[in-house]
């Protein structure tokens, strides 16, 4: 394309002003849950929509290369458009995906996880598994977190989660996708709320029989925890490794669940609290033939990988939100493990 011609292109796409109202169609949802659409040529997210959809939307920020926009009313709605179980969805920052049928957010996902693969890692779309279906789409949560804030116009303590693209507190009774007992301890926390705002409090239902630290990670569905670890040990078993490491991995759950198809195995996780709940359940659970190591998996991987043998060793990755520390990447790419 000529200079002229890219010069062209460029002025032909007229960026949106903030308060203006516009009509998206949106052509994709993005990672996270913002359905992205174009105005005129430029790239407009907005939120709780599903693609395909005709919508009317609202700008509220613009950027150089993007605008962000307030849903107003669906248009054309999507065939797989439904009515949210949850009086709260929309205001509530939890959950993105309740106006979609479950079916359609599973195939959602898997899209999205696809293309990141693929355009990341340059995986093709077959090796990718399709995503599992949980047997129980609501009330299956097993932790949550609620938080406390002083609203001074109504002079009132808010217990809740946060808001939608906000750090406000949105006032709850219960949560649709948190187990009945955790919807219990809502309501006792509100009738016995924290002495004053800013206050985090955790309410879990802890798993049976496992040590887990108030603040340490273990899995937050028990309905999937079945076929996860089946889907695990199978991948396990099919790498014909005899030993295992389980990076970032909590209070030991998946690296127990598969100690007795390993000759050695080892965990690693900086959670201290976290390492010595490990310890107590691989005793209790019968994991004598592996070990759990406190410290970062960026330090103690390559350590490990050594002391095992490289291409007889699976490595399990399960970290926290923020993904792996780059340098693990590295280390697994150059060392290739089983």
């Amino acid at each position: 394309m000529s200079d002229a011609a890219t010069t062209t292109a460029k002025e032909e796409i007229t960026r949106p002003e903030a308060g203006q109202q516009v009509t998206v169609r949106i052509d994709d949802v993005a990672f996270g849950g913002e359905g992205v659409g174009r105005v005129d040529g430029f790239v407009v997210f907005v939120p709780l929509v599903i693609e395909g959809e005709t919508v009317e939307a609202e700008i509220t920020e613009v950027k150089k290369s993007f605008a962000r926009a307030n849903l107003i009313k669906v248009v054309e709605p999507a065939e797989s458009r439904i009515e949210p179980e949850c009086s709260y969805f929309g205001d509530c920052g939890g959950c993105q995906y309740q106006h979609m049928a479950y079916e359609a957010q599973l195939a959602m996902k898997q899209k999205q996880i696809t293309a990141l693969f693929e355009r990341i890692g340059g995986f093709s779309e077959d090796k990718v598994a399709p995503v599992v279906a949980c047997p129980q789409s609501f009330n299956y949560r097993n932790r949550i977190l609620i938080r406390s804030q002083w609203n001074g116009k109504a002079k009132k303590l808010l217990v809740g989660f946060r808001k939608r693209n906000s750090h406000w507190v949105v006032e709850i009774d219960d949560c649709k996708i948190a187990e009945p007992a955790l919807n219990a301890q809502i309501r006792e926390v509100r009738n016995n709320p924290p002495n004053k705002g800013g206050v985090k409090v955790n309410l879990r239902v802890a798993p049976e029989d496992w040590m887990v630290p108030d603040h340490s990670f273990f899995q937050t569905n028990y309905f999937m925890l079945p076929r996860m670890v089946e889907v695990v040990r199978k991948i396990f078993q099919s790498s014909g490794s005899d030993y295992l490491i389980d990076a970032y991995c909590g209070v030991g759950f998946l690296g127990i669940e598969l100690a007795s198809l390993a000759k050695r195995y080892a965990g690693v996780e900086y959670d201290h609290r976290a390492i010595l709940a490990a310890r107590e359940n691989a005793a209790k659970f019968g994991g004598d033939n592996g070990e759990f190591v406190e410290g970062r998996t960026e330090h103690l991987l390559p350590e490990l990988l050594a002391k095992f043998e490289d291409g007889n060793t699976t490595v399990i990755l399960d970290p926290p939100r923020k993904g792996c520390a780059p340098t693990v990447i590295g280390q697994l790419r150059e060392i290739r493990p089983a």
